[in-house]
């Protein structure tokens, strides 16, 4: 019996034994050392930085039915008739950017935004978002895009990816704005697009861009034509920037090859639709054109105090479509104004006069009537929106803005995006205000 014990307990002392050989470290301290050094994921890379904002506040429309704005020309989350407290955007960006080195580098930038806005910049129609569906939830990947430097001439950089658009004084991130609201011809200017951008300064006072896209506001190709093929757009912009800096000059183009989504123009223009008003499919063939020009001017004897600035765009939606739709020609044109006055370290004034016209109403998404059986395709005369729109900014603390605001609409033959059979051509007032945190 002892001897069987003895046997047993001398059995697993040898198991035991074996165990802890095998579960011994094979390499010593410092081997382990240099391989948690070789194989691991770097969280904090050198020259990577994240940036963003928050931006909330709180809108006043005092004229509207519908819950909406009555006058057709404002789009978004500035639409909402009455009060509504608003969360316009979270946005985090996460960048790594070239440095100003002449040599072959790369690096990326990624902006993702969250909020009411977000929920306008996915469903860019004129109409297709009221305040009654936007969504502060709403997830939008504004941009997307890997940068590459090629060591040629003075630096060619390139941008492939999703990236914002070159159209424009405004942009998308409110806060970087001169005005709290959106204007008039931000409204119908491109948002982003999906291709490859490529940039060239050739010295201190000329620099240019070229780009071959999908389209505008389109992660696919630019056509929305039936049956006709790929379809891409052609980018190019023209900068000049004044001696001394302080003024510059920038034209911008875009052409594309089909019916493309820049704006409600294309999307709701029932003339280049994929179905006729007798419910079959039609044969479309169409482009788009659109010319912007802007620039702006800090005068000298102003010690930086001063800001002037002008907006300025020409575009053009033309195309056919098989019977009983015919032929459309659709232009819209557009100018705007625009001025600061930093008083001191905290206060600002800015404010903005826009004016957006058309040759018919498609410009904001409302034909007005419907296309005639015959086919000759009648709409709604042009129309004219007019806005004036003045802002306070306080910089009361590091990051922090505070903004008020007050916006007057009107027009002429203006219909209403909830509703196009009801004319409102104002006037119509909008007051509101903003907090944005800036990191």
């Amino acid at each position: 019996m002892i001897k069987n014990i003895t046997a047993i307990l001398g059995v697993l002392a040898a198991v035991t034994s074996l165990s802890l050989a095998d579960s011994a470290p094979e390499a010593s301290a410092q081997d382990t050392k240099k391989m948690v050094q070789n194989n691991f994921v770097e969280t904090a890379q050198k020259g990577i930085k994240l940036s963003g904002y928050v931006d909330a506040g709180y809108s006043y429309n005092f004229t509207g039915t519908g819950n909406q704005s009555n006058v057709g020309a404002r789009f978004g989350s500035d639409t909402a008739q009455r009060g509504d407290f608003n969360l316009y955007a979270v946005k985090i960006a996460l960048e790594k950017a070239l440095t100003s080195e002449n040599k072959a580098q790369a690096g990326f930038r990624t902006d993702v935004m969250i909020g009411e806005d977000a929920s306008y910049f996915i469903n860019r129609t004129a109409g297709g978002v009221s305040n009654t569906n936007n969504n502060s939830n709403s997830l939008f990947l504004e941009q997307a895009y890997v940068s590459i430097r090629a060591p040629v001439g003075n630096g060619w950089d390139f941008k492939v990816g999703k990236f914002v658009s070159i159209l424009g004084y405004e942009v998308m991130e409110r806060p970087a704005n001169m005005n709290t609201t959106y204007g008039l011809l931000f409204n119908v200017m491109p948002l982003y697009y999906t291709g490859v951008l490529s940039s060239y300064k050739f010295d201190d006072y000329l620099d240019a861009k070229l780009g071959v896209v999908n389209g505008s506001n389109s992660d696919n190709n630019t056509t929305t034509n039936p049956d006709a093929g790929d379809g891409c757009a052609v980018l190019a912009a023209l900068n000049v920037t004044a001696p001394g800096g302080n003024a510059n000059w920038s034209n911008n183009f875009q052409y594309s090859t089909g019916n493309d989504n820049n704006t409600s123009v294309s999307t709701t223009d029932t003339s280049l639709s994929t179905t006729s008003a007798a419910g079959g499919t039609v044969d479309v063939s169409a482009y788009t054109l659109i010319y912007n020009t802007w620039g702006n001017w800090a005068p000298k004897f102003a010690n930086d105090k001063l800001l002037f600035a002008f907006n300025a765009l020409l575009g053009n939606s033309s195309g056919s479509a098989s019977s009983p739709i015919g032929n459309i020609n659709t232009t819209w044109y557009g100018a705007g104004a625009y001025a600061k006055y930093q008083f001191n370290d905290w206060f600002s004034l800015c404010s903005r006069g826009e004016y957006l016209g058309s040759n018919n109403a498609l410009v904001t998404g409302n034909n007005g009537s419907a296309t005639t059986p015959s086919g000759t395709g009648t709409y709604a005369t042009g129309e004219s929106n007019w806005e004036y729109t003045i802002t306070a900014g306080f910089n009361v603390i590091d990051n922090l803005l505070i903004r008020a605001e007050y916006r007057l609409d009107w027009g002429s033959s203006i219909y209403n995006n909830a509703n196009a059979t009801t004319n409102s051509d104002g006037p119509a007032h909008y007051a509101g205000a903003e907090v944005v945190y800036s990191f």
